[in-house]
């Protein structure tokens, strides 16, 4: 196994051998019995296709690079990745990194940011899982509400709603702790909002103060998206 700069290095299968192990075994038995099945409705294709992916992910035969160091002349094979978002523990690995250096490389400024978890009633849960239109209407609802919030604190001290600018990053999270279907929103707010100053950098505002997700719901509700009676709406401030 080679050694990098004193680091072991490990093959994407050696790292995921169990998973690796399991899916090559008895992926073909589980698609036949979902064909087998009158009343299975099987896996889609896109799902199928990433189980496929997965399992040449990280082989030599499959595809790979021929890297080389011009000091040491040392040499190794990289296989290609399968670059899913679906199961695979190495790509989904690589992609969270990635995305995680650009946003506090690239993204989020050096100010102060809270991290909003919404969770929504269970029977939207199921509404918004195959409906990637309805999913969007309940982010905007929960992103318009709390970006209200931090303009609202800049407006009571006396500054022009018009220059006043909240950011934010959202990432919908589509499983609970049990691998259970549970739609629920963490956004990353900037704590306070920035002030557009013609002629000048914009300036930070900073807002430390909570808020209740009450609002939220209230304009569900009113668009009919959530009944009075099943109002379970949590909020978490970290």
């Amino acid at each position: 196994m080679p050694v990098f700069y004193g680091v072991l290095w490990c093959s994407r299968i050696e790292k995921s051998v169990f998973l690796n192990k399991a899916v090559a075994e008895h992926l073909e038995t589980f698609l036949a019995s979902l064909d087998a099945d009158p009343d299975a409705k099987g896996l889609p294709a896109y799902v199928q296709r990433k189980f496929y992916d997965y399992l040449q992910c990280g082989i030599l035969a499959h595809g790979f690079l021929r890297l080389g160091c011009d000091t040491c002349k040392k040499e190794m094979l990289l296989a290609f990745s399968c670059k899913r978002r679906g199961f695979c523990p190495s790509c989904a690995g690589r992609r969270m990194a990635q995305t995680a250096a650009h946003l506090v490389e690239c993204v989020i400024p050096w100010v102060p940011t809270r991290q909003w978890v919404v969770s929504v009633p269970i029977p939207l849960r199921y509404w918004t899982a195959p409906s990637k239109e309805l999913t969007a209407k309940v982010h905007t609802i929960i992103r318009t509400t709390i970006a209200q919030y931090y303009m609202n604190q800049d407006v009571k001290s006396g500054i022009e709603r018009q220059k006043v600018q909240p950011g934010s990053v959202t990432f919908i999270q589509r499983f609970g702790g049990a691998i259970n279907l549970n739609v629920h929103y963490h956004v990353v707010f900037l704590e306070g909002a920035y002030l557009d100053i013609q002629q000048e950098a914009p300036c930070h505002l900073s807002v430390l103060r909570k808020m209740p997700m009450e609002t939220s719901c209230t304009r569900l509700q009113n668009r009919g998206l959530m009944a009075r009676q099943a109002l379970h709406c949590r909020h978490w401030n970290c």
